[in-house]
């Protein structure tokens, strides 16, 4: 039996475990970044991997639109084709639900930001 394997595996496993947890927790960034640039005004999809980017996160378009049209799906938001340049660009808006959505993720943010970056909190 061969033990250095299976820490290797182990090892692995524990690894992409953790790589999933950080990937769920950016992906919910991602969508409180939509939800609050959706509430400015409309959006679209090129406008916010620029913008994201400049927040460090670097997404592609097989990864933004199945997340934008999962909101839509779940009435967060609502999408609007507009002809921009003899092109069809599909623009976002927050619906109310979005709204409400956006203003509880607020206060949980205000909460845990309080509690984890205060300096009584260790």
């Amino acid at each position: 039996f061969d033990f250095s394997r299976c820490w290797v595996i182990l090892y692995r496993n524990s690894i992409t475990e953790a790589d999933t947890m950080l990937q769920n927790l950016l992906r919910g960034f991602v969508r409180i970044h939509i939800l609050y640039h959706a509430g400015q005004g409309p959006v679209y999809g090129l406008w916010l991997i620029e913008e994201l980017a400049r927040h460090g996160y670097d997404l592609s378009p097989g990864t933004l639109y199945p997340i934008l049209h999962r909101m839509e799906r779940d009435g967060l938001l609502a999408a609007e084709k507009r002809l921009v340049g003899g092109r069809w660009r599909t623009y976002y808006r927050l619906t109310p639900a979005g709204r409400e959505m956006l203003d509880q993720v607020r206060a949980k943010l205000r909460e845990l930001t309080d509690e984890v970056l205060s300096n009584g909190g260790t």
